[in-house]
């Protein structure tokens, strides 16, 4: 897995994640995180700056979280409470921790981090082996819409506002994108470069993990899935 979160990218990331990160932004999806776990404990991958883990946490429920970049939890280790949250540093496509799960979670669209098909196949069944019976591992992660991307066109904006323009390009063959933030507050570019999966792809790898797909919605309120918003949260279950 690449480590692209380390430096001034994570030292800027709450920062540049603010507006994702407000309390009533996260609402829905710890709602419906709360609810899955069910009681019982959580593990995140990629756990990062504790965005998610931390609030999570706040709510009651037991959080571990599994982190490649030692930069990201240097971060998060400066939040309060967030001596309560055990995090291991490690690629979350093959790093254990003890115990059974019985949430496991990878939310921002961070599988596309993992750059190869055969790392993404391997973070299901490492989430799936961190599952309790009856468990449930959930992504966040929509598929590109590519009918966006007309022929012969370099890049896709993705967000154009004053203190931020930030762009997608395309290699269809590869099965890759590199999104381009170009930040005009204080002159910062950035790349980051992602695997994108279709979900049918991604329904695979949940059944060579040994998981099926209980749900698929358009976003944390549980929309329904439509031809122009395909999904973004699936939640898939391991058998009892």
């Amino acid at each position: 897995m690449q480590n692209v979160f380390i430096g001034d990218v994570a030292a800027t990331y709450d920062e540049d994640c603010a507006e994702i990160s407000t309390e009533q932004s996260l609402a829905p999806m710890l709602d419906m995180l709360e609810e899955l776990a069910n009681g019982g404990p959580a593990l995140e991958l990629a756990i990062g700056t504790g965005r998610v883990g931390l609030p999570l946490a706040a709510r009651g429920v037991p959080v571990t979280g599994i982190e490649i970049s030692e930069d990201m939890v240097a971060m998060m280790r400066r939040k309060p409470r967030s001596e309560t949250v055990p995090v291991t540093i490690g690629d979350m496509a093959t790093t254990r921790v003890p115990g059974s799960y019985s949430l496991v979670y990878l939310v921002f669209n961070t599988l596309s981090n993992l750059l190869e098909q055969h790392e993404q196949v391997a973070c299901f069944a490492n989430a799936a082996a961190h599952l309790a019976p009856g468990g449930v591992f959930v992504v966040e992660m929509g598929e590109p819409d590519l009918r966006r991307f007309p022929p012969g066109a370099v890049a896709v904006p993705f967000e154009v506002r004053d203190e931020h323009l930030g762009f997608d390009t395309y290699d269809l063959v590869a099965q890759r994108l590199t999104s381009h933030h170009y930040r005009l507050g204080d002159g910062r570019v950035t790349d980051s470069h992602h695997r994108y999966v279709w979900f049918g792809e991604m329904d695979l790898m949940a059944r060579m993990a040994g998981l099926s797909l209980r749900d698929r919605w358009a976003d944390w309120h549980r929309g329904a899935p439509t031809n122009d918003n395909t999904g973004r949260v699936s939640v898939f279950e391991k058998p009892v």
